[in-house]
């Protein structure tokens, strides 16, 4: 299919979802295709230029880092892009995330397999040796995400800088991220609670293009789904034996996209078709008809994901927590606050 018609098709879909939102107004509104300076209200309290004079070179310090890293360890790409989003779904971008005390958000159970702290803690070193208490550590997670979706294959954007480091972190707050066994009703409504939207929570599930999760998130349905003893039967049946086989136990990694794992392109969405979705919430994009026609179209285009993906990645960067930002700090070091 050629690209014209691609996004001709896929802008008639997001039409055609939004014209339906009447019906569905909790669930479905705002749906439309966003444009960046659809985004610039996100956008008050941060600035593109920030560090242009005040921590000149910020941006090459950060990405060398996340190169390096990268290079020893590839999987810490998707990872990086996971703390992220973590971070940002609990009291917005704020590195919340990396304070690393009793009872923070790094100890909650759907915390407890992310990944990338040293590199942030590393990045945040050789920050402070240029620039000292200039560059927030939320910053600093922000552009390591776009670095590391760089990195991985994906796109570029550009960031604006500005947010403040969280002083408060609540493992019971972060309970309520999304594990992978949420509805799709739930999946919505919590997104929409951070200013995302339908378009967005498609786009943004397509980062697990790349990357591993672990077996105990997928156990539950290749033997007993929803107690009936049984495997859960969205799941295509040579996947399903593929499953078995490199999920014998609950603490082995398994590849989010088993048929191109270390590609970021649209073969998850692929995937989806062909019952391939590792996490239930993965699979159920493509069996809910709010969520379905979007998968579809994206995975016809690779330019139309990408572009996608930087917008919906810049929105999600841009949630902000007023009371981060009103009370916030720059940390010296990012796994403790300075006083």
């Amino acid at each position: 299919m050629k690209t014209g018609a691609t996004v001709l098709s896929f802008l008639a879909i997001v039409f055609f979802l939004s014209a339906s939102a009447s019906n569905l107004p909790s669930l479905l509104h705002p749906l439309k295709v966003p444009r960046l300076p659809d985004i610039s209200s996100f956008e008050d309290d941060l600035s593109y230029s920030l560090y242009q004079h005040s921590c000149r070179g910020v941006e090459g310090i950060i990405y060398r880092k996340v190169k390096e890293w990268v290079k020893k360890d590839p999987t810490l790409a998707p990872s990086l892009m996971r703390l992220h989003f973590h971070d940002c779904a609990v009291r917005g971008c704020d590195a919340s995330i990396l304070l690393d005390h009793k009872g923070s958000e790094k100890s909650a159970n759907v915390s407890k397999s992310l990944r990338g702290f040293e590199v942030i803690n590393d990045i945040k070193a050789a920050v402070e040796k240029k620039c000292p208490k200039t560059v927030s550590c939320a910053d600093i997670l922000t552009a390591a995400a776009r670095d590391a979706t760089v990195l991985a294959g994906g796109p570029f954007w550009t960031i604006p800088f500005g947010r403040k480091d969280g002083r408060v972190s609540l493992a019971k707050e972060a309970a309520k991220v999304p594990m992978g066994r949420e509805s799709i009703t739930n999946l919505i409504e919590f997104f929409q609670s951070k200013g995302l939207n339908v378009l967005d929570l498609v786009v943004l599930s397509g980062a697990h293009t790349i990357g591993r999760s672990k077996c105990e998130s997928v156990q539950y349905r290749l033997y007993d789904y929803k107690g009936t003893k049984k495997p859960d039967p969205s799941i295509d049946p040579q996947y399903l034996n593929y499953l078995r086989r490199k999920c014998r136990w609950a603490s082995e990694d398994v590849y989010l996209d088993a048929t191109t794992p270390h590609k970021f392109d649209t073969q998850y969405y692929q995937n989806l078709k062909k019952k391939m979705g590792l996490l239930s919430t993965d699979q159920l994009l493509y069996g809910d008809s709010r969520t379905k026609p979007i998968a579809d179209a994206l995975s016809f285009d690779s330019s139309l994901f990408s572009n996608q993906f930087s917008v919906s990645m810049v929105k999600l960067a841009n949630i902000l927590d007023f009371t981060s930002q009103d009370h916030g700090e720059i940390r010296v070091k990012c796994n403790v606050v300075n006083y």
